[in-house]
């Protein structure tokens, strides 16, 4: 038998790792200087799945495209791995707010902030920053049009939780033309039910709450087209277009067989075609942002079935984006996350395998397109996790996106491909 090999500690020189990381930042620096100018983009299209690993992207394929075939969102031919945590002395583990405000703003800040650095002072988005340059500007989202992700590109609060302050924020600072999804409840004061009753079966606790009064009414005033219907949504004209489909999140965000349901007023993919067909009228161009919450909620209750849904529900809406984007030429389109959630890994369906309980009990069967065989999920977590999450990126600018670096740096790659700085 062959003697094993001395330990690595002991071979191994001690390594100053503060050193170590200061000086690849500063070679990084250095090499900034000498790269070729980026292809300039006149739209960025922004795709988050929130929670959305590496082993969701993975999940997804093997049920929507099988083994022979890519995702939509995985076909985009530039490839990164982003590092995703906060600037947080009591976490290193990004929640929604900071890991939407580092690629909003180029910033890394604390959980629970939202367009805001680590003291609390508002920072310029870049959705506000394309508006400034001229560009039509959208938030679409599965969530709360007023949830941390999308709020982080268009509000500035210390507190996510602050979903009333944020829509105000909306029509009197951001503006964003297009907003499409979620969260009625937060633009409604108390009593006032709105398109979706209050206290509704499947969730008695949702309710009109909005402590700044008739926010839909004032966004009218503002020259907002106002739906809440998908006829509506088809038939709404003009260049400013508020939607909301839901009371909270489009979506009941269960375990499996426990009230679990997806099945949204209008698609994510629909509601991606009517931002591009409203923003592409500006002969500026446009910056969007979309999401899809539903990763990260069902991957929350580990619910393989419906994360695994969501997924696809994010790639078919890819495909519309990107489709855009090829007959356009000039957009550069993103798929990313903020984070991953619930540590989820993919295994073959094994009757001899281990199954545990709780959050490590396996989830499936689920079928592989184009093979007999099946695989299952497994769980470690109902939280959010520290690892890298993969982008994928298509269009002018796309090569920005290849290596590995940190999500603020991602802020400055679409920047510097959409408005050349």
């Amino acid at each position: 038998m062959a003697e094993r090999p001395e330990s690595r500690s002991a071979v191994t020189p001690q390594v100053d790792l503060k050193a170590a990381a200061a000086d690849r930042a500063a070679t990084d620096r250095a090499a900034e200087g000498t790269a070729a100018a980026p292809g300039r983009a006149r739209n960025v299209i922004l795709f988050v799945g929130d929670g959305m690993g590496a082993a969701a992207r993975a999940a997804g394929r093997l049920a929507f495209a099988g083994l022979e075939r890519e995702l939509y969102m995985d076909s985009l031919p530039v490839s990164g791995l982003v590092h995703t945590s906060p600037d947080d002395p009591e976490a290193f583990v990004t929640d929604s707010a900071a890991g939407a405000t580092a690629y909003a703003t180029g910033t890394k800040t604390f959980n629970g902030a939202v367009g805001v650095d680590p003291r609390g002072n508002a920072i310029p988005t870049i959705l506000e920053q394309a508006r400034n340059a001229g560009k039509a500007t959208g938030i679409v989202t599965t969530s709360q049009v007023t949830d941390a992700t999308g709020a982080a590109f268009g509000a500035h609060v210390s507190d996510r939780g602050e979903q009333s302050a944020i829509a105000e924020q909306y029509l009197t600072g951001s503006r964003p033309d297009v907003v499409l999804g979620g969260g009625e409840d937060w633009w409604l004061p108390e009593g006032d039910e709105g398109a979706f009753p209050d206290a509704p079966a499947e969730d008695p606790e949702e309710g009109s709450r909005s402590d700044r009064g008739d926010l839909i009414d004032r966004a009218e005033d503002e020259g907002y087209t106002y739906v809440n219907s998908a006829e509506g949504l088809t038939a709404a004209e003009g260049s400013k277009l508020l939607g909301l489909f839901a009371n909270q999140e489009m979506f009941q965000q269960n375990p499996e067989g426990e009230g679990d349901v997806y099945e949204p007023v209008v698609s994510l993919e629909q509601m991606t075609e009517k931002a591009l067909s409203v923003l592409a009228e500006d002969e500026e161009g446009f910056f969007l942002v979309v999401e899809e919450e539903a990763v990260d909620e069902f991957a929350h209750s580990n619910n393989a079935e419906k994360t695994i849904k969501a997924v696809d529900e994010l790639d078919r809406a890819v495909l519309r984006a990107k489709t855009f984007a090829e007959q356009d030429g000039e957009t550069l389109v993103i798929t990313t996350a903020d984070h991953e959630t619930g540590g989820l890994s993919i295994e073959s369906a094994d009757e001899g395998d281990e199954s545990g309980d709780g959050d490590s009990a396996e989830d499936g069967p689920f079928p592989i397109v184009g093979r007999s065989d099946q695989f299952v999920v497994d769980w470690t977590t109902t939280g959010h996790t520290g690892v890298d999450v993969p982008l994928t990126a298509y269009g002018p600018g796309s090569e920005l996106f290849t290596g590995t670096y940190e999500n603020t740096y991602v802020y400055s790659a679409m920047r510097l491909a959409l408005l050349g700085y």
